[in-house]
């Protein structure tokens, strides 16, 4: 069930919420503040004395609802013209994540303490929010597909911070109608890795800390781009095949996901660079084969964690160069006491750090004394 947990997040990155619905129409009483996101396509923050509105436009891909809340800074006071919308009163003292991407923002942000509930601990990497699961001071609320009401109702959180594949989600409608605050969080649809990472300003609204995000994505962008600019150095560009079988199909990275713009920006030749769409590509092994046999770096062969492994699920493996010259690199190896994968975990935050372990990687000469933070070289 791990694996097929991590086949989901790896398409998805995982689970769903309700709040109030508002069909995407043009707004002709947008706030006249400029927004203050520059990557993500799917958040927009409006930062007025006393609160903010955050919208989040795009909580699944091709949604027609948007969802809008406010966030209002103790003593102050929000407009009647936005009281129709989910309101909060910040900083949150207490919150449930349901993503394993969430829990960087808490930590970088220093309010990881306010975390009283997960879906499937289990999931959870992080070394400092798995001693407080084991500590018992935060509760494992169930699973995604089926929060448990009774728990999350004893919890009483300020908010629930889920999201969703669609417009139909039961467990997260059924808390909203038990009167608990459910807030769609939509950083797994970004493909942008600098979009994906810039959703830590929403986390930022929810805890009147905006400024502090707002620092802490600066410094991965900087990192992010100063890395892209060193990658340009490189005087040659490896070709890389990605993915692996699954049921009988090579599922790899279409060239406009988040991954192929991971490679682009490392100055890689990914074989699949000009293929449509950000999702997966679903191929046979013959045209894998193919197109890749001379590939010189596999990246990310699914969940295998050695060449033993792969061969022994498919033997056809064995035949790709890269499998041959042992260039075959995963981040499935890494993972938390418990199970968890790391990257699942940190990636989306940390973008800056996985161009750099992919420059390191393809680009040896470059970048020397960095060590790899999720990747490792499959034996």
């Amino acid at each position: 069930m791990k694996i097929l947990h991590y086949l989901i997040i790896a398409f998805l990155l995982l689970l769903a919420t309700g709040c109030k619905r508002e069909q995407k129409t043009t707004d002709k009483t947008a706030p006249t503040v400029e927004n203050s996101v520059t990557y993500a396509n799917g958040l927009e923050i409006y930062k007025y004395n006393g609160f903010s509105i955050v919208k989040v436009t795009n909580p699944w891909p091709d949604a027609e609802e948007s969802y809008t809340y406010v966030m209002q800074q103790k003593g102050e006071i929000v407009p009647d013209s936005l009281k129709k919308y989910t309101v909060l009163e910040v900083p949150l003292q207490s919150v449930v994540v349901t993503s394993t991407t969430h829990i960087p923002s808490l930590e970088m942000l220093g309010v990881e303490n306010t975390l009283v509930g997960f879906a499937h601990t289990d999931y959870v990497s992080s070394e400092k929010t798995r001693k407080r699961i084991d500590e018992g001071f935060v509760k494992d609320v169930g699973v995604n597909e089926s929060i448990n009401t009774e728990i999350m109702i004893d919890l009483a959180p300020e908010a629930i911070i889920g999201f969703s594949i669609s417009s139909n989600n039961k467990s997260m409608n059924t808390l909203e109608k038990s009167g608990l605050k459910v807030l769609y969080n939509g950083d797994w649809t970004e493909q942008n890795p600098l979009g994906k990472a810039e959703w830590i300003k929403f986390f930022g609204a929810l805890y009147g800390m905006d400024d502090k995000a707002d620092e802490l994505f600066k410094q991965i962008e900087k990192d992010y781009l100063e890395a892209k600019e060193i990658a340009k150095q490189a005087t040659d560009r490896p070709t890389v095949l990605g993915g692996a079988i699954y049921q009988d199909h090579w599922y790899l990275p279409q060239g406009d996901s988040w991954a192929a713009l991971f490679l682009k920006d490392a100055n890689a030749d990914y074989l699949w660079k000009d293929s449509k769409g950000t999702g997966s590509l679903s191929l046979s092994l013959e045209t894998v084969l193919d197109k890749a046999q001379d590939a010189e770096y596999w990246i990310g062969p699914s969940h295998f964690t050695s060449l033993q492994e792969m061969t022994d699920s498919n033997p056809h493996y064995g035949q790709f160069r890269a499998f041959k010259e042992q260039k075959v690199y995963s981040f499935s190896s890494k993972k938390g006491s418990t199970g968890g994968v790391i990257y699942y975990e940190l990636s989306a935050n940390r973008p800056d750090l996985v161009l750099k372990d992919l420059i390191k990687i393809l680009h040896p000469g470059l970048l020397i004394d960095h060590k790899l933070e999720f990747f490792e070289q499959l034996k």
